[in-house]
């Protein structure tokens, strides 16, 4: 049967996260570990120095966790026809695809994750019943034009990010625009924005080195909501911009549906993608 495969990025982890996946997948195990230097497993599942939640050991934890219960699906549901990730997902999407090898695609997440952790002083926040364009409007209105859309997840829920000391004055200005709810996101800096500018610039050496292959199977970008091309100089481009640019997740499912895909299967230990897809469908269906 064929499938697309979605893979959730940053936010996801969880103490405990893959804890039935690594003894059953050990060369993986291994193979993380000697690219990190630590212990992957101990992180995820006992997290016991409490560093599950700083970046540049959340993402390289995801990124593996997320490729373990890539195989397990695999195994059980067969190879996927396409694959989206959110964020730091898209990277497994592309590993998923043969553009390069989990050890090269972890080591590649470790540089990015030790780049965007190096920009501090910002955070991101998920509005919840607020339309994005008029949640842009109102933020712009109000003179604070250093918060952006960082994420368009639904329809009926935006992320936005920026300096810490704006987004309390944004969640007020959401609030009195209707948003019903408005949560920060547990962070250490502005996501996907013009303020990661700087780690886009610290991590481009690493990413233009890398040999990266013509996918095998369509992956859409979060930069630009479709697939990417066959060139390997192309792809790292994407992924650069990627991270001071905004997670067009909402446009990638509305297109995929559109073409009339309907099986999607989430990769990962959680929902969180799955519980987003059926807020689109629940749009498109109202729409």
């Amino acid at each position: 049967m064929s499938y697309v495969l979605m893979f959730p990025g940053q936010g996801a982890q969880r103490p405990g996260m893959g804890a039935d996946w690594f003894d059953r997948f050990p060369e993986l195990t291994e193979a993380a570990d000697a690219v990190l230097g630590y212990s992957v497993r101990r992180l995820c599942t006992e997290d016991p120095d409490g560093l599950l939640g700083r970046t540049e050991y959340t993402q390289p934890a995801v990124y593996t966790v997320n490729a373990l219960g890539y195989r397990v699906l695999r195994e059980e549901h067969g190879v996927p026809d396409a694959a989206i990730g959110h964020s730091l997902g898209e990277y497994n999407a592309l590993e998923a695809a043969g553009v390069f090898g989990f050890a090269e695609g972890l080591r590649l997440v470790a540089a990015r994750a030790r780049a965007m952790s190096a920009v501090t002083g910002g955070g991101m926040a998920a509005v919840v019943g607020l339309d994005d364009a008029v949640l842009r409007l109102v933020l712009r209105r109000a003179g604070l034009t250093r918060i952006e859309a960082a994420n368009f997840n639904t329809a009926d829920q935006t992320v936005i990010a920026g300096p810490a000391a704006d987004l309390e004055p944004a969640a007020d200005v959401a609030r009195a625009a209707g948003a019903r709810m408005v949560r920060r996101l547990d962070v250490s800096g502005p996501f996907h924005t013009s303020h990661m500018a700087p780690a886009a610039d610290a991590f481009a050496p690493v990413l233009k080195a890398a040999t990266l292959a013509a996918p095998t199977m369509p992956v859409l970008s979060n930069r630009h909501a479709a697939p990417y091309g066959d060139d390997g100089a192309e792809i790292a481009q994407v992924l650069l911009e990627q991270i001071a640019h905004p997670v067009l997740w909402r446009q990638t499912l509305e297109g995929l549906l559109a073409e009339g895909r309907t099986a999607f299967r989430e990769a990962g230990d959680g929902s969180v993608l799955t519980r987003m897809l059926r807020a689109v469908r629940r749009e498109r269906a109202a729409a």
